[in-house]
């Protein structure tokens, strides 16, 4: 088995450690979705608003820590 007293090592979910990342503050930063392609039907006004970072939500940010142990 192992030794007594070690406790097991968290994993880091790769998929989400790749689409977050954290500030200096301690906020949980990701990029928005929808600037891959057909986005001739996209107002400019939406695509310069999908250029900034978009911040998670508190809601969401218990489960993306979650997954995120060493963030």
């Amino acid at each position: 088995m192992g030794k007594p007293g070690k406790s097991g090592k968290l994993k880091t979910n790769r998929s989400v450690a790749k689409r977050f990342r954290f500030t200096k503050k301690g906020k949980i930063k990701f990029r928005r979705a929808g600037r891959r392609h057909l986005l001739g039907a996209k107002s400019r006004k939406q695509k310069r608003r999908m250029r900034r970072p978009a911040y998670v939500s508190k809601v969401d940010e218990k489960r993306i820590r979650r997954l995120l142990p060493y963030g």
